[in-house]
């Protein structure tokens, strides 16, 4: 399977299975086009004698074939037969997002928290369910060495001292289980100070900032509960964070609606403001609501892609780059092959705790009484729902099945699926449509500037199971 496109000037062909990128001329792309609909060299050499040269021709085809022989093209999928034995692997769990704060000091208009409260009350974890979230983890976390542990809300700096508890006591326990936690915090900047700075610096591996681009669009959409705009108290720590942790190890994250259709412009904004890590989202929401993305947005937002993606080619090669989410893919190493295909791992070896130490597929689902998987205390008592979240992949999906972006999705998200459809094995078309041009760009991202260094074709060894130290616990 291969996916032929046109973008930024540029004629690319992705071959599905093993991830090869390939930058073509016109003739190679309608050779190409050719050999896709299943025609023979003598029917390809006879349609396109009209345009170009047989010798040509012939050559490109005779170019074609050895790249299928060298595995670059056409290659079949070595891993639809296998799936089924990764799907019934033995659950290991690796990382806990643990909502320590169901409560919020903003009253952000999108929130899928409804403000913190997760579709029930407002409340605080205490040190006691936190201690036995991660008692939980190192338990049920087998051989695996590295944990990861998102300190998620609501506002999780409201519950400040309970954090630093946290993390002091999983430090404390490193040693003795041969494990290792790598804590991250998602913040809205609110109550960010020098402590807490001070604090994330030295211990979380990933800080998530909340910002939406320019002001207009952010305070719109991330007001107080007042009505009043956060963009002047935030953005100012948050810069003075990014510069603090190098520009590294860090993302302003931020959501764009209906009312930002044109989001390149936030994104840049973003960009201009010095910072280097930037991810700005698509909101997923009911179309009741009058910020949800439609269908009819859908072209505008492909547009804006384009306008993003060209934009960083620029500032890259002028020396003034920066990450944009979405379009960071690496084509020579990436994950392994079973995490392109199950995705986030949700319900099995991913995990959120509500404040009361319930335990949730994730943290969209949270509140949903409906997707206990069980609790800290009592451990996984839904082990039937765990095994229905584990068969989620990409062949389990017709629509991925088929998909040229498969392995870049990885089959998209299971509650954003169960929102839409009711079901946690079905896509969001729109969430779909949008995957696929980000993949496009992306990819014409690298080509672009591969091309400066006149490569045109990478080769992506996606990587089996057992070649994969993510997937032995390193």
């Amino acid at each position: 399977m291969i996916h032929l496109y046109k973008n930024n000037g540029y004629n690319l062909c992705l071959d599905v299975n093993s991830g090869s990128v390939h930058v073509v001329d016109d003739l190679s792309y309608e050779v190409l086009k050719g050999m896709q609909d299943g025609k023979d060299a003598d029917t390809i050499t006879k349609e396109l004698s009209g345009s170009y040269d047989a010798g040509e021709v012939s050559e490109v085809i005779g170019e074609c074939e050895l790249l299928k022989k060298q595995g670059m093209l056409f290659t079949e999928d070595p891993y639809r037969d296998k799936i089924d034995q990764f799907a019934h692997r033995p659950t290991v769990v690796k990382a806990l997002c643990l909502q320590i704060a169901h409560d919020c000091n903003l009253a952000c208009r999108y929130c899928f928290a409804e403000e913190g409260e997760y579709h029930g009350k407002r409340g605080m974890m205490t040190f006691e369910v936190g201690k036995k979230a991660l008692d939980f983890v190192v338990a049920n976390s087998g051989s695996r060495k590295n944990l990861e542990v998102d300190f998620f809300g609501g506002e999780p700096t409201m519950n400040w001292q309970v954090v630093k508890d946290l993390v002091a006591y999983g430090r404390s326990i490193e040693e003795k289980y041969n494990k290792k936690f790598r804590f991250t915090l998602t913040t809205n900047g609110v109550l960010v100070n020098e402590e807490i700075m001070d604090f994330c610096d030295k211990e979380m591996g990933n800080v998530v900032m909340s910002v939406d681009g320019r002001a207009e669009t952010h305070n719109h959409m991330r007001p107080f509960r007042n009505g009043k705009g956060s963009y002047e108290l935030v953005i100012p720590k948050f810069q003075k964070w990014a510069e603090r942790r190098n520009q590294d190890k860090y993302y302003v994250r931020g959501t764009f609606t209906h009312y930002n259709l044109d989001f390149a412009k936030d994104v840049l904004a973003l960009a201009d403001l010095g910072f280097k890590q930037i991810s700005i989202e698509p909101v997923v929401a009911p179309p009741t609501e009058d910020y949800a993305l439609r269908e009819e947005d859908l072209p505008v937002i492909k547009e804006q892609y384009d306008i993003l993606a060209k934009e960083i080619i620029k500032r890259t090669k002028e020396g003034r780059g920066f990450n944009f989410f979405h379009f960071m893919v690496d084509l020579t190493g990436g994950p392994c092959v079973y995490k392109r295909l199950s995705g986030c791992g949700a319900g099995g070896e991913y995990l959120a705790v509500s404040p009361w130490g319930e335990l949730f597929p994730c943290h969209q689902f949270d509140g949903n009484r409906d997707f206990v998987l069980g609790t800290v205390d009592e451990g996984v008592t839904r082990p039937d729902l765990v095994e229905k979240f584990k068969e989620v992949n990409v062949y389990s999906k017709k629509e991925c099945s088929e998909c040229f972006s498969r392995f870049y999705c990885s089959g998209g998200c299971a509650a954003n699926s169960f929102n839409f459809t009711g079901g946690i094995n079905d896509v969001y078309k729109i969430g779909c449509e949008l995957q696929k041009k980000r993949t496009e760009c992306a990819l014409m991202i690298k080509a672009a500037l591969a091309d400066e260094e006149g490569n045109t074709s990478v080769r992506n060894d996606i990587k089996a199971d057992e070649d994969c130290g993510a997937c032995r616990g390193e």
